[in-house]
């Protein structure tokens, strides 16, 4: 049993010393770059909630409210600011519809989600500032969506290889080396930010807190392995 462990063992060896002459000397490295993208089109998402009158009137207890305003009254508001912004019919579609308690004894409060397509960020500047924001419970911005997304993707794979390339040169030459042909390329995980980007209660929205969110930002990283020449 000793002996045939022991040829078990021998054989190992051997085949991870063929490896190892096999695979030569080499180099893997890690390349990243990031790629910003303006998108083509933005998904607004806006909440609109029931609510009372007395709610706002600054003296009432929760007790005492009972002057509720619909969210088909509140749907209106939100359409006309809407064609007010240049929205069109057509770009506004209904997400959900939920009802909320309020509290016991107290009626259901219906709730709607609107997912608002639009073009530019500054119409989002121009909704802020004509809604009215009683009934809406949140306003963010959702998906951005880009139709060179490929082509982005490329970019941003082909860029990660070249600094790939550039760190493993640099890195070999600092020993004395020289980098040759690649033996393998493996792509890892990309990621970035994307969606949802950007979340607020509208009782405090301004324009500004979406400036940092006007474009979309995308990683990549591409392990590369390079041979060592002399």
């Amino acid at each position: 049993m000793r002996t045939r462990l022991l040829l078990t063992a021998i054989c190992m060896i051997a085949v991870l010393s063929l490896q190892a002459q096999t695979d030569g000397r080499y180099i893997e490295v890690t390349g990243t770059s990031e790629i910003e993208i303006v998108p083509d089109r933005i998904h607004y998402i806006i909440e609109i909630r029931e609510y009372f009158e007395e709610e706002f009137d600054g003296k009432s207890k929760p007790e005492e409210y009972h002057t509720k305003v619909t969210l088909q009254q509140i749907e209106q508001k939100l359409r006309k600011a809407l064609a007010g912004a240049g929205v069109k019919e057509s770009d506004i579609r209904t997400q959900e519809v939920g009802n909320h308690w309020r509290r016991q004894g107290v009626d259901f409060l219906v709730s709607k989600r609107f997912d608002i397509t639009l073009t530019d960020f500054n119409c989002i500047d121009k909704i802020i500032k004509l809604i009215d924001t009683k009934g809406i419970s949140t306003m963010y911005v959702g998906e951005l969506e880009s139709d060179d997304i490929l082509e982005y993707h490329k970019k941003g794979k082909i860029e990660a290889l070249k600094a790939a390339q550039r760190k493993a040169a640099y890195l070999v030459e600092a020993l004395g080396k020289r980098l040759g042909e690649v033996i393998r390329i493996e792509e890892r995980n990309s990621g970035g930010t994307h969606t949802p980007l950007a979340q607020s209660n509208t009782m405090s929205s301004d324009a500004a807190s979406f400036d940092n969110f006007r474009t979309i930002k995308k990683q990549y990283a591409m392990l590369v392995r390079f041979e060592i020449k002399d």
